[in-house]
């Protein structure tokens, strides 16, 4: 036996590694290679004989969040697709009448005449203002901190906003909220929106703060009254937190 337990044939104690082996010395992974985009999979085909998948159709104006209603929506209606379709609040009830959508997410104050409306939830309006304003030292605002402001109203106007105190614009305020909150990030004027519009608009040159107070908005769910379908009624549970099994209350 060779001296200090070596088998035969083997490397000693204290032998060196031969030059170029990586025997004793960290190996440095190698780049990550990229995994290539998988194609998505291609929507099964329908049988003959069954019928195609149904669609509900559920109108969400600018600013509503129904991604979780989607979810379970998805979950209990596997074989029924929920098509989302944006609205504007101006042709929500239209939307609604033609047949256009199942049922929406609107804003209120809607025409209710021959429509089921179900109010979900308020929202708090906020003052959109350039990212460098003096308006943002403070943590909420109230009316009377925006005397002497440039108040911009745009065309799209979701909040019929007016405030003792603060200045018309020189210039046509802009047709959208988008553009309006463009404008007041490059430092001229205030606009007052529903939080929800202030977050889908977000801008880095631009920041908000809440008008403590200032007129909510309010968001429903509607639909005509004489197309109370299944369908219908099970998105209405969904949104009022029914689970799968419970009846209608």
């Amino acid at each position: 036996m060779t001296k200090g337990g070596a088998r035969a044939g083997g490397r000693g104690r204290g032998t060196p590694p031969k030059r170029g082996s990586s025997a004793g010395r960290a190996q440095k992974p190698g780049p990550a290679r990229p995994r290539r985009p998988q194609p998505s999979p291609a929507p099964s085909p329908v049988p003959p004989g069954e019928p195609a998948p149904a669609v509900f159709t559920l109108g969400a104006i600018a600013g509503a969040t129904p991604g979780r209603w989607i979810d379970t929506w998805n979950e209990r209606m596997p074989r029924t697709a929920l098509e989302l379709v944006p609205l504007a609040t101006d042709d929500q009830r239209r939307a609604l009448l033609d047949g256009d959508v199942d049922a929406a997410l609107v804003r209120l104050p809607i025409d209710k005449d021959g429509l089921h409306v179900i109010p979900l939830y308020d929202e708090v309006p906020v003052v959109v203002c350039a990212a460098d304003s003096h308006l943002t030292a403070a943590d909420e605002l109230d009316t009377a901190d925006l005397v002497g402001e440039v108040l911009i109203v745009p065309g799209d106007d979701v909040l019929g906003i007016r405030i003792p105190g603060t200045l018309s614009p020189t210039f046509d305020p802009p047709a959208a909220t988008a553009d309006a909150i463009a404008t007041v990030a490059a430092g001229v004027g205030i606009v007052v929106v529903p939080m929800s519009l202030a977050r889908l608009h977000r801008r880095k040159d631009a920041d908000y703060r809440p008008l403590i107070d200032g007129p909510s908005s309010t968001v429903a769910l509607a639909w005509v009254a004489e197309r109370s379908t299944a369908a219908v009624e099970t998105f209405v549970g969904i949104v009022r937190g029914r689970t799968a099994n419970s009846s209608r209350d």
